[in-house]
């Protein structure tokens, strides 16, 4: 059993066929997933999933705290199962794939006394961009 579904059921949430399958398809390690692919994921193995279904769901998960919505550059808004480990993203700037990475940095030592102008800082989030080894190469040969 997922990780997401464990917790899910930990809860006591109630896992309806549609819920169950949205839940199986945001499991795993760097899935970061827009919901239009969740729904073509989901659709594979329930083909009468509606997008209404998923879009609720993932509505009802980020604001249970189990699923993280991230949106960065305006691109489409992800979804990230990985809301119970702390953890920062990496993107590439190409292709926008999403990777999750653990620092060890603390992001709130980062951030110097006078740079704070007074606040209580709280949280941090830190994002990296790069290209991805697929979009590096694709540059490369495209240059030379």
């Amino acid at each position: 059993m997922s990780d997401l579904l464990q917790r899910l059921r930990d809860r006591g949430w109630r896992l309806t066929a549609q819920r169950r399958v949205i839940a199986e398809v945001l499991d795993g390690e760097h899935v970061h997933f827009t919901a239009d692919e969740v729904h073509a994921l989901a659709a594979e193995r329930l083909p009468e999933i509606s997008r209404a279904s998923v879009y609720n769901t993932l509505g009802e998960l980020v604001a249970l705290g189990e699923v993280l919505e991230v949106t960065t550059d305006g691109r489409a808004k992800r979804y990230d199962p990985n809301a119970h480990h702390p953890h920062q993203h990496l993107i590439c700037s190409g292709c926008g794939t999403m990777r999750d990475v653990r620092i060890t940095a603390d992001p709130l030592a980062a951030l110097p006394a006078g740079e704070r102008f007074g606040f209580a800082v709280s949280e941090a989030h830190v994002t990296y961009y790069g290209r991805c080894p697929d979009c590096a190469a694709a540059t490369a040969v495209a240059g030379g």
